[in-house]
């Protein structure tokens, strides 16, 4: 089964790598200008400067999220445990989409 394939269904089966308590910065903070919604995913990183290190994560959302908004929610990351692992070093990492956009704090 290839990568994709897996994270397709890791998706579906809504079993997050790990848990945070995420904030999209608002709009006139360097946030998005619109929504996010279910399928959705950015790189992650461990750093709030050019990402170095990034890891692709999926929010599991049930509903869309707006910018300015803080949500419980789980991570799927398309590399499993290696992008858990990288990313629990820290007890926050950051959403990138052409600049930081949120951040995650980590629950488990």
């Amino acid at each position: 089964m290839t990568r994709e394939a897996t994270l397709r269904r890791r998706l579906a089966l809504g079993l997050p790598d790990l848990t945070a308590e995420v904030y999209l910065y608002p709009t006139d903070a360097g946030g998005r200008k619109s929504p996010v919604g279910l399928g959705w995913g950015c790189p992650c990183s461990s750093t709030n400067k050019a990402p170095v290190d990034g890891w692709d994560g999926y929010l599991l959302l049930k509903s869309e999220m707006m910018p300015g908004e803080r949500r419980t929610l789980g991570f799927v990351f398309l590399s499993g445990a290696e992008a858990t692992s990288a990313l629990t070093a820290n007890d926050k990492f950051y959403l990138w989409e052409a600049g930081v956009i949120g951040e995650a704090n980590i629950i488990r």
